[in-house]
């Protein structure tokens, strides 16, 4: 009976301090190479895609937002999600500096999900000293906004080709050229977003050059039905190449873009841009579709990587490498591994 007891004991012993370390482990942050330094609510809205952007000496974080409404102290008026500004050059003391409305005209559905920035001083036709915001919004157009005060933010530019344009998302935006890719959904054509190019060398004054999807999305095509699900997420544009990845937790394309290609057109055409299958293909360098199981939420160009198992060859030591990510729109396995 004793020895009964006696086990009993140590096993609950062993039992509470297993469980107290769990709860340890639990309790406890992890991190690697970084740690929380300061904490800014903003205002309770739901985040989504910030960037930290140098002014001068400050060092501004635009956080751009899901949809939804909330009360904004500092006016004591609420208000539809849209853009936070944060001054962050003290990170210990981040400084709430304004909150740009999304679109109030969509109620709870008002937001802002994506931002971009960029100098006037490095932008070809920018105001010298003056910064600038792009950002989709509402999912109904893009605006460029004046932020060289960040407390006052001035509308420069609206882009919505009469309202016709619909969820509008991860845009990428060159500093040094001013090209910018916005991903929109536009009239006529199969998808629900594609690539729309558009020169801001100028942000007041933002030039269209081309829209772009793939062969069988264009207006009119009869292949609109199945090629209508391949929606676009995001480009990245980096050297003379962008990489695409359509459709974000299935049904995955990715694509790699000659950028002069997709710039100037097919000049064995009289119209380069016309949405033809011939001047669709024109600028691409490949295509893969990676199946239905498979999303290319990101395709990310990772380059000139060392590859230690090469170290010792004579030639091609490094590689160029581009990650395909998926990403997971249900909780509790209701959908297909992303890999």
């Amino acid at each position: 009976m004793k020895h009964t007891i006696s086990a009993a004991l140590a096993v609950s012993i062993c039992a509470f301090g297993v469980a107290a370390q769990a709860q340890t482990l639990a309790d406890r942050a992890e991190a690697s190479n970084m740690r929380l330094v300061g904490y800014n609510d903003l205002q309770g809205r739901s985040a989504y895609q910030p960037i930290v952007h140098q002014q001068g000496d400050r060092f501004i974080a635009y956080i751009g937002h899901h949809a939804g409404r909330h009360l904004n102290p500092m006016t004591g008026v609420e208000e539809g999600n849209g853009t936070s500004i944060v001054d962050v050059t003290d990170p210990a003391n981040p400084v709430y500096l304004h909150h740009l409305i999304g679109s109030d005209l969509l109620g709870d559905r008002s937001e802002a999900q994506m931002v971009r920035a960029c100098t006037g001083d490095d932008l070809p036709n920018g105001e010298a000293g003056a910064h600038y915001l792009l950002r989709a919004v509402g999912r109904q157009g893009h605006e460029v906004w004046d932020v060289t005060t960040p407390e006052d933010p001035e509308l420069i530019a609206l882009i919505e080709q009469g309202n016709n344009l619909v969820d509008t998302h991860k845009n990428w935006w060159e500093c040094d050229t001013g090209i910018a890719y916005l991903v929109s959904g536009v009239e006529d054509w199969a998808t629900r977003r594609m690539t729309q190019v558009y020169d801001l060398s100028n942000p007041a004054e933002p030039r269209f050059i081309r829209n772009f999807g793939l062969p069988g999305q264009q207006p009119g095509d009869p292949r609109q039905e199945e090629m209508g699900g391949y929606d676009l997420h995001g480009p990245i544009a980096v050297g003379d190449r962008i990489y695409f990845g359509y459709g974000t937790f299935i049904d995955g394309v990715i694509q790699i873009v000659d950028r002069e290609r997709l710039l100037n057109g097919n000049p064995a055409v009289a119209d380069p841009f016309e949405p033809t299958d011939e001047n669709l293909e024109y600028p691409v360098i490949t295509t893969m579709y990676t199946g239905p199981r498979l999303g290319a939420h990101t395709a990310f160009p990772v380059l000139g990587m060392e590859v230690e198992e090469f170290a010792d060859n004579t030639e091609g030591t490094t590689r160029d490498m581009l990650l395909v990510i998926g990403e997971s729109l249900r909780n509790e396995c209701r959908e297909n591994r992303q890999m």
